[in-house]
């Protein structure tokens, strides 16, 4: 079975954003999104978002205004290679106001893990990793918000089955 990642609705909240080629502006809101498993989409709805203890940017909540790079989470787990299936993967919408925001754009950036820390000079908001720099194998943007208040979540998004041809099937073309 194939799935799609696609939002049934466009009306966003006013003063709110869409995906734009260009870097986020500071003190914007936009809609973001963060990928994961059903199990702990219901633990983020309840209790809000928790900052990961670590990653690419260091300390925050990663998130993406890109829904289709959103959807690749959570990844399969590096130890045991274990890929999570379609069917358990949600994707949470959010706007997000990304504050004073700083651009990441090569791995070994002065800034890559202490963007938000004041003592090695100004602190940020947002970390900004733009698509296509080398950062992230699939080319796509990701964000990574310090403070999680800064996030509100909208709704969740789950995959849906593409609807197959009749005729075509894994066996051959009929």
């Amino acid at each position: 079975m194939q799935y799609e990642w696609a939002e049934d609705d466009f009306d966003l909240p006013e003063g709110v954003f869409r995906l734009e080629l260009s870097e986020p502006r500071n003190n914007r809101n936009y809609v973001m999104y963060h990928g994961t498993t059903k199990a702990t989409a219901q633990l983020i709805l309840k209790n809000g978002f928790n900052q990961s203890a670590d990653g690419m940017l260091g300390c925050g909540v990663y998130l993406s205004r890109d829904l289709q790079k959103a959807s690749r989470y959570p990844l399969p787990d590096p130890k045991t290679r274990k890929v999570v299936p379609v069917s358990d993967k949600v994707v949470i919408k959010v706007t997000v106001n990304v504050g004073k925001v700083i651009v990441i754009n090569r791995q070994g950036h002065p800034r890559q893990k202490t963007w938000h820390d004041d003592r090695y000079g100004e602190a940020f908001d947002t970390a900004w990793v733009p698509p296509n720099c080398g950062m992230v194998k699939s080319g796509l943007e990701e964000d990574c918000v310090w403070d999680p208040d800064r996030i509100h979540i909208l709704k969740t998004i789950n995959p849906r089955p593409v609807p197959q041809p009749a005729g075509f099937g894994a066996r051959g073309y009929k």
